[in-house]
C-alpha cells in the first residue's frame, strides 16, 4: 500500500512571492511615487485621469485589488476637493469594468481604510480599495494556514487589465 503523500499536501509551492519577501525595505511612499511616475508598468499604474489614478496593489489581499488614488496626499477625505471625489469614485466604475472584462470578477468589495485603528497600511495617504470576488473564493487556507492563495503573477494581471481598458476604449461611443 502506497503511503499518503502528507509533506507534499503540506507544501504550498509559489515562487513568484521571492519578490515580496527578497524586496528591501517597503516603500512607504509608493502611492505618491506612482503619482509622479512616467514609468506607469514599473508602478502598476493603470489608469490616470486629471485628480486621480488607479493602480493595482503589489501586496494583493486577492488577485486583481486596484485601488484609487488622488493625486494629492491627504490623509482626510474631507480635504477632498468635489472633483477628486467624482473622479475617485469614476475611477472605482472603471476599475470594476476593467475587473470584469479582465478576470471575470463576480463581486467586489470597495472602501477606505482610513486612520491606522481602521488597519490603514499607509496613515498619510487615502485611498479607495477595489477588490474583485468571485462565489467560493474563500476556502480553508486562510483559516488552517493563515495563508491566502494568489492564483495569477502580477505583471501577467497588469497585462490583461491593459488590453482589457483598451477594448473597452475602442468600443467607447466617444471613439466611433
Amino acid at each position: 500500500m502506497e503511503e499518503f503523500p502528507k509533506k507534499e499536501l503540506e507544501t504550498l509551492w509559489c515562487p513568484w512571492r521571492v519578490e515580496y519577501f527578497e524586496r528591501e525595505k517597503p516603500n512607504a511612499d509608493f502611492l505618491e511615487a506612482a503619482s509622479r511616475t512616467s514609468d506607469d508598468a514599473a508602478h502598476l499604474v493603470i489608469t490616470r485621469r486629471k485628480n486621480a489614478f488607479l493602480m493595482m496593489n503589489r501586496y494583493p489581499y486577492t488577485v486583481g485589488h486596484l485601488m484609487a488614488v488622488p493625486y494629492r496626499k491627504t490623509a482626510d477625505i474631507s480635504s477632498l476637493g468635489e472633483n477628486e471625489i467624482v473622479e475617485l469614485w469614476h475611477l472605482v466604475a472603471h476599475a470594476q469594468a476593467l475587473l470584469r472584462a479582465a478576470t471575470k470578477a463576480q463581486g467586489f468589495n470597495v472602501g477606505l481604510n482610513l486612520g491606522e485603528c481602521a488597519g490603514a497600511g499607509v496613515v498619510d495617504y487615502l485611498h479607495i480599495h477595489i477588490v474583485p470576488r468571485w462565489s467560493g473564493d474563500t476556502n480553508f487556507m486562510p483559516i488552517l494556514a493563515g495563508s491566502r492563495m494568489l492564483s495569477e503573477a502580477l505583471s501577467a494581471l497588469y497585462d490583461k487589465l491593459m488590453e482589457a481598458q483598451a477594448r473597452m476604449e475602442a468600443q467607447s461611443p466617444r471613439n466611433t
